[in-house]
Formats: structure tokens, sequence, C-alpha cells
């Protein structure tokens, strides 16, 4: 069973995301929700844990924003038929910091 480990709020955020892991093609996902130290993503095959480059889409004052980080898969899950994807935030820089704490609102 997995356990709760998240340590900031999360919200709900339908969008596309896209992840690369060193070496390897990006790989387009679907966001589930975002918080200000990670998010959650869907997959239809398993994604492997570990460091990656990490990019979304945020929607706010009806605009697009993406934000751009390098993050960390933590764990990856099956679940109703898809993969979730845990991830941490390695490097956010203060514009995406600030996106997301508009967006947390």
């Amino acid at each position: 069973m997995f356990n709760e480990q998240r340590t900031s709020p999360r919200k709900v955020l339908k969008a596309r995301a896209l992840v690369t892991f060193d070496g390897a093609a990006p790989l387009a996902a679907r966001t589930v929700d975002v918080g200000g130290n990670g998010l959650c993503l869907t997959y239809p095959q398993p994604m492997p844990v570990g460091e990656c480059a990490l990019s979304f889409e945020v929607s706010l004052e009806g605009k697009l924003h993406t934000i751009r980080t390098r993050s960390k898969a933590l764990y990856c899950i099956f679940s109703n038929g898809e993969y979730k994807i845990g991830f941490q935030f390695l490097s956010l820089d203060l514009a995406a910091m600030t996106l997301l704490a508009k967006y947390m609102r």
C-alpha cells in the first residue's frame, strides 16, 4: 500500500505534460494534480523512477503558461487501467514558483 508523502496541498490540474528521461525520447502524458513541490501525471505505460526533464501547462487568466523543470519520478503505480507517476520538483525557477502559487490560490 502506498503511504501519502506529500508535503504541500494539491490542486486538480488536467493538462498536457512532457517527460524526458536522460537519453530517451519525450513522453507525452496528462497531469492529474499539482502542488508547490510536485505533481502527479498519468501515462499508459510504466515510467522509470529517477530524474528527468518535465514540462507542463498551467492556465491562468485565460492564458496557457508552460512550466519547465528538472524533476524526480518518485513512484509509478497502476491504477484504473493506467499508470500514475508522482514527481518531485528539483529546480523550479522564480517565475515557475510564482505561476504555481497563483494557480494554487
